[in-house]
C-alpha cells in the first residue's frame, strides 16, 4: 500500500474541551452530493476512542513547511512546538495547511482492525498556490505539476 502516493493529513477533534489530533493518510472523498469524506482509524489508536465520543472531526491536508507536525501528531510530540489552530464551529483545524475541512460524523463502519468514519462536510477551505506534503514508500516527496492539460474538467462544487 505504501506504493500509492498519498497526501498527509492531521485528523483533529475536540473532546471535553481538549484538542486531540492524529497524523493520517487514510483519508478520501466519499461523495460529492451530499459532500462526504471517509477516514480509516485503527481500533487501537487513541484517536479512535475520541472520535467515538465526538460527533465531529477536522482534516488538515498538510502543506510543505508543516513537516514537523507529522511526527508531532504521530505520537512523537515536539516540546514547545507552537501549533496554530483555526476553528470551523467547534472543530479545530491546523492553520497554514494546504486545505482544511470540517465534518460531522454520520456513520461508522467496522473494517478489520480499523473503523471507517464517514463525515458530512460542513466547512471547506483551500489555500491556492500552497504545495501539499505527499508520502510515497514511507518517504516524504515533493509534488510537481505537469504542464499538460487534464483530460477531465476540474470540479468546483463549493
Amino acid at each position: 500500500m505504501a506504493s500509492f502516493v498519498t497526501g498527509v493529513t492531521v485528523v483533529t477533534t475536540q473532546v471535553r474541551g481538549e484538542i486531540r489530533g492524529m497524523t493520517a493518510n487514510a483519508f478520501m472523498s466519499g461523495s460529492l452530493e451530499p459532500p462526504l469524506c471517509v477516514i480509516s482509524v485503527a481500533l487501537k489508536a487513541r484517536m479512535h476512542a475520541f472520535l467515538l465520543e465526538a460527533d465531529h472531526f477536522g482534516i488538515s491536508i498538510l502543506a510543505r513547511g508543516q513537516e514537523k507536525l507529522i511526527g508531532h501528531f504521530a505520537g512523537r510530540p515536539i516540546e514547545g512546538l507552537d501549533v496554530k489552530y483555526e476553528y470551523a464551529g467547534d472543530t479545530p483545524l491546523l492553520g497554514d495547511s494546504n486545505a482544511t475541512l470540517a465534518a460531522k460524523v454520520i456513520a461508522r463502519h467496522p473494517c478489520g482492525d480499523h473503523s471507517l468514519f464517514v463525515g458530512h462536510i460542513f466547512a471547506l477551505r483551500h489555500a491556492h498556490g500552497v504545495a501539499p506534503v505527499v508520502l510515497h514508500v514511507g518517504r516524504l516527496a515533493s509534488l510537481v505539476h505537469s504542464h499538460e492539460q487534464t483530460v477531465w474538467p476540474t470540479l468546483d462544487f463549493w
